[in-house]
């Protein structure tokens, strides 16, 4: 079998992780790079040793040894690209969040599934061992029924953090481009989706989301922090919470970005504890379980955020050569993207949302 051949379409900073789950393998290889600045594309080809590249994502589509687009593109990007990727015939990893509404991404789904490729959405939180460890331990009844997932985001400052350049974060504050707030949007896109990992699709969400400026802007952008967000599962007597907190003047410490998040599940018998994800900040076992009076750390293997990345990557190979579909298709992706979109019109609109009413 030859090997899948992958293009990576958008080569900003988060590009580094996502070439992580290519290095070494046989079966899968990145044949491509491509973005508008085309010198910033050499480079990553270079650092990879990529051979192929492209300043027009049309070079890629119609690259006939292309079997696999990665589109690491601005969000209002995401729905036309991925329907002419799969237009193209190309299967199609894209970036959360998935698209700015549920109707892109009904588009998206439709345009796959008449094509015959496969759609994901690439989303690292639902693929962090600690958090796979969780759910293994959920469905062998380790702590009985679930009956809350508590969440927790505070974005602080860290100097061994990435440093990302201004142009990479502007169209993250122009909503036409990336469809909500970075915090509860864009980042929450991952809690979202690790909220309906563990505790399954959700039915109604209430919000409260403020707005807070940023001072190295001087007042030009805000961030949507605080916010705290309620929501009820499908299943009986299950219940969530996403709190988030803009907390700029905390020093924290990460290689990555400096996120504090922080995971409760809660069952009738037990609690799991999901104590990291991108930042090192409480000092504690990435995950515990509490049952029987007492607290035990859970060995976990594969703890640092890029590891993280190169499950998620072996998952699309390893469902592209089986027929499979990857834990986050376009369906599920769907879902989460509403979970996500009822959030911001309960805040906006000041009741409780359906999460099915969201279009």
């Amino acid at each position: 079998m030859k090997p899948i051949n992958a293009a990576i379409v958008g080569c900003g900073r988060i590009s580094d992780l996502h070439q992580l789950g290519y290095r070494g393998r046989e079966d899968a290889r990145i044949a491509a790079v491509c973005d508008i600045n085309v010198e910033h594309a050499r480079e990553k080809a270079s650092a990879w040793g990529v051979e192929k590249v492209y300043g027009d994502y049309q070079q890629v589509l119609d690259d006939p040894q292309i079997d696999l687009v990665e589109l690491l593109t601005p969000h209002h990007l995401h729905c036309p690209m991925t329907v002419q990727a799969a237009q193209a015939g190309k299967h199609i990893s894209v970036q959360k969040p998935m698209a700015l509404c549920a109707s892109e991404a009904d588009e998206m789904i439709a345009a796959a599934e008449r094509a015959g490729v496969t759609l994901r959405v690439y989303e690292t939180f639902v693929y962090y061992a600690p958090a796979v460890r969780a759910k293994e331990l959920l469905e062998a009844g380790e702590i009985g029924e679930v009956q809350a997932v508590r969440m927790h985001v505070n974005s602080g400052t860290a100097d061994s953090a990435w440093q990302v350049p201004l142009e990479a974060w502007v169209w993250r504050f122009n909503e036409e481009q990336c469809g909500g707030g970075p915090l509860v949007f864009d980042h929450g896109y991952h809690l979202f989706s690790l909220a309906y990992y563990l505790g399954g699709p959700v039915e109604k969400v209430y919000a409260w989301i403020e707005q807070t400026p940023v001072p190295e802007s001087g007042g030009l952008f805000r961030i949507d922090a605080p916010a705290a967000i309620l929501f009820q599962y499908k299943a009986a007597r299950r219940y969530g919470l996403l709190d988030i907190e803009y907390t700029p003047q905390m020093r924290i410490y990460s290689d990555y970005y400096a996120d504090d998040d922080r995971i409760e599940v809660i069952g009738e018998k037990g609690i799991l504890f999901i104590n990291r994800y991108t930042a090192r900040t409480v000092d504690l076992p990435e995950l515990m379980l509490f049952k029987d009076g007492k607290t035990t750390a859970i060995p976990v293997q594969g703890v640092e955020w890029g590891d993280s990345f190169i499950a998620t990557t072996v998952d699309m190979i390893e469902q592209l050569k089986s027929g499979g579909q990857p834990r986050l298709d376009g369906p599920t992706g769907k879902a989460v993207l509403q979970f996500t979109l009822a959030a911001l019109k309960s805040a906006a609109e000041g009741r409780e949302v359906r999460v099915d009413e969201v279009g």
